[in-house]
């Protein structure tokens, strides 16, 4: 069986994730993973080349900065570039059958599809702006940066489609008042299901 385990920016779902691989649960991190398949990927590479010239790739590295601003820029090349990185993601999962796929984009990147169960964690909109201001503005909490934060949050609001719709799902709320090994029983509970 493979687990889909999603929630947006700052829902705490890495943190679930890390908790679940210490209960001896493969963990497969999306984002980790795309990374890596973009570095020594030569077609994934050439294909991303082809979409966006070569300076997609600065002396052989991943210009991540310049595809970033490309494709946020521009919303038909988020998706074919999207379309290039989704399916290869997807074929990697499929020949490492880990037990949990952690994914922010877990629907959008189709990968529900290969999910047998899915669950979504979830937190109040202040307590992920608090924990990512934390992560990745080193506490700043200034309203440029909360601003930010909530764009990124905006940008990530998904819901289900109706095909996930039809697998069995289990919602978390991890909002550091449920104690996080409580959490994670019951997400085992749910998978042993």
């Amino acid at each position: 069986m493979i687990f889909g385990l999603t929630g947006g920016i700052g829902s705490g779902k890495s943190t679930i994730a890390r908790e679940l691989a210490k209960q001896a649960f493969a963990i497969y991190d999306c984002d980790r993973e795309a990374k890596r398949i973009i570095a020594e990927d030569k077609d994934v590479q050439q294909a991303i080349i082809d979409l966006l010239g070569h300076e997609a790739f600065a002396d052989g590295v991943y210009n991540t900065k310049y595809v970033a601003k490309r494709v946020f820029e521009d919303s038909h090349l988020r998706q074919q570039l999207n379309a290039i990185v989704h399916p290869a993601v997807k074929k990697d999962i499929l020949q490492r059958r880990p037990d949990f796929i952690e994914s922010a984009i877990l629907f959008e990147a189709g990968l529900d599809e290969i999910c047998d169960k899915i669950v979504i964690v979830e937190a109040p909109e202040d307590i992920r702006i608090e924990r990512v201001i934390a992560r990745d503005y080193e506490g700043n909490a200034s309203p440029a940066n909360i601003d930010k934060v909530r764009a990124r949050i905006r940008a990530q609001k998904t819901s289900a489609n109706a095909n996930a719709l039809q697998r069995p799902m289990l919602t978390v709320v991890n909002d550091g008042r449920s104690v996080l090994s409580g959490i994670v029983n019951l997400i085992c509970d749910f998978a042993a299901l």
